[in-house]
């Protein structure tokens, strides 16, 4: 059955929503404040991870929990006066990253990870963006060589369970494959699989307009202002009031907000994120992470994009891009870094579950309201393949995917 849906949030997974729909022959009208690729999807490092099968886990071991809670990891930095609003969903994402828990959890989601390469693969092709696009992977890479070993055997290991590839590099074969770097350093894992963007906004804006060219509507409206009128759903854009008979809300950090004046509470939390481009790319070959300073470099087609790791706070605080300033002083260690190309630097929101998987289907209590959310990390890469999967869902089709460890429901 063929119907009308409003799909709320065009990011990643808000557009990967509406090409799917579209291409199942519902109309569709995408609805958002701004236009698209503007907010989260715009900030990341431009990466479809293909070799993302596990996802970030809650570390456990002491020695790590006594480095962030000191400052001394610049993986991630926490506000003080957020910690009493956060600590049940960090509670329940601690236990969740418990070993016999988690390795279900990440069974499960590398099902979706699984699909990320070929359902971009197809709309970079529609979209005419494959000049968007570098398919030669990137690399993590280490300043300590016991670092190095443990993280060479853990993805070696990796690699063979999922069928991926990755190369092993010490500091002679890292440092031919990287030449500007300005130190040697202990060794790199170069993940093959993955594909990197140079300009991730810009993809998500070519997906969005491949869906206008192809008859679906975009619209600017706030999505907060969403109401259930009979058996439709209402929405006031620019020009006026829309309705549908479904809708579905795709949109990220802000999912929290909206879902909570409809009556639920689901164990939603954000993750705060910075990056910031410098000038020119400093002679760097493939997106890299330091893992010794929690920054991800990415060859952009603005300059080189500087990122950062997790930062713990309420949504509507005040930057403060410590670990920004770390980054950028442990990047001029490593390569000869431009100067900062933004007057400030971009500050965004990763939406997490308790349990790391994100939360997509009916909603569990309204008839018509579909949910698309909770990609934590993963937003970009896994944008067009649960918008499939709740494409898939609303038309009544047999998913390509089992759906369950994802309804809503799981929550209770």
């Amino acid at each position: 059955m063929k119907t009308e849906v409003l799909v709320l949030g065009a990011g990643m997974v808000g557009v990967g929503t509406a090409l799917a729909l579209q291409q199942r022959g519902h109309a569709v009208t995408l609805v958002d404040r701004k236009m698209p690729g503007l907010e989260t999807s715009y900030g990341n490092a431009g990466i479809v991870q293909r070799e993302a099968v596990q996802p970030y886990a809650f570390p456990r071991d002491l020695a790590t929990l006594l480095r962030v809670a000191t400052g001394r990891s610049n993986d991630v930095n926490y506000h003080v006066n957020a910690m009493w609003q956060l600590l049940p969903s960090l509670a329940r994402y601690w236990h969740a990253s418990a070993p016999a828990t988690y390795a279900g959890i990440a069974q499960a989601y590398a099902k979706l990870v699984e699909h990320c390469i070929s359902e971009h693969r197809s709309w970079i092709e529609q979209a005419a963006a494959g000049e968007l696009v570098r398919q030669d992977g990137w690399r993590q890479v280490y300043r300590s060589a016991r670092a190095f070993d443990a993280a060479a055997s853990a993805a070696t290991a990796v690699a063979q369970r999922h069928g991926l590839q990755c190369a092993v590099q010490g500091t002679k074969e890292l440092a031919a494959a990287e030449p500007a770097l300005r130190i040697p350093l202990a060794g790199a894992i170069h993940w093959m699989d993955p594909w990197s963007v140079s300009d991730p906004g810009e993809l998500v804006s070519r997906y969005a307009k491949l869906f206008i060219l192809r008859g679906g509507s975009f619209v600017h409206g706030d999505a907060m202002r969403l109401q259930q009128q009979g058996a439709a759903w209402s929405i006031e854009s620019e020009g006026g009031r829309l309705d549908a008979e479904h809708a579905v809300i795709a949109l990220g950090p802000w999912a929290d907000a909206l879902t909570r004046s409809l009556g639920y509470r689901l164990p939603l939390f954000n993750k705060r994120g910075y990056h910031r481009h410098y000038e020119g790319h400093a002679g760097l070959r493939l997106p890299m992470l330091d893992t010794a300073y929690g920054a991800m470099l990415a060859p952009m087609s603005r300059g080189l994009r500087v990122t950062t790791g997790a930062e713990f706070a309420r949504q509507d605080a005040g930057p403060t891009p410590v670990q920004l300033a770390r980054a950028e002083q442990s990047t001029r260690e490593l390569l000869d870094l431009g100067k900062p190309i933004e007057a400030s630097p971009w500050l965004g929101a990763r939406p997490c579950t308790v349990d790391m998987k994100p939360v997509l289907g009916r909603a569990p209590r309204h008839k018509g309201l579909w949910f698309n959310f909770g990609h934590a990390h993963q937003g970009f890469t896994l944008g067009p393949v649960t918008g499939r999967l709740l494409a898939e869902l609303i038309g009544g089709e047999t998913p390509f995917i089992d759906p369950s460890p994802y309804l809503a429901d799981r929550f209770g």
